[in-house]
């Protein structure tokens, strides 16, 4: 399945959590949530009939995210959509059938304040 680039029309951050050390002391000081990278994205609310399907295994899965593929991209991660809303990824991604490198789709739930 081939991405027409004019699906991916809303331009999203994928954001990890790091831990911030005290240059000085070593200290871990806190968790922050920094800048892994930026992707064009087509965001589809999931139907009542994929919402059900998805929560066997997904079970907080609220919308589909489909962006070009990247490494590197987990479950531990999190989305700021362009509308500034915050979404948790939940669950690993899911590559392409065919290639497996040619898009990955994310499920993930709004609402989410700390990722």
């Amino acid at each position: 399945m081939s991405i027409h680039s004019g699906k991916l029309r809303h331009r999203i951050q994928i954001q990890h959590k790091v831990v911030v050390q005290d240059s000085v002391t070593g200290e871990l000081l806190t968790q922050q949530w920094v800048k892994f990278d930026d992707a064009w994205a087509g965001i589809e609310d999931l139907s009542a009939r994929d919402f059900i399907s998805a929560q066997a295994g997904q079970s907080e899965a609220k919308s589909r995210i489909v962006i070009r593929y990247r490494e590197g991209i987990t479950a531990a991660m999190r989305v700021v959509l362009d509308n500034g809303a915050i979404c948790g990824i939940v669950g690993p991604p899911l590559a392409d059938t065919k290639s497996r490198k040619e898009y990955l789709t994310l499920l993930v739930t709004s609402g989410v304040n700390d990722g």
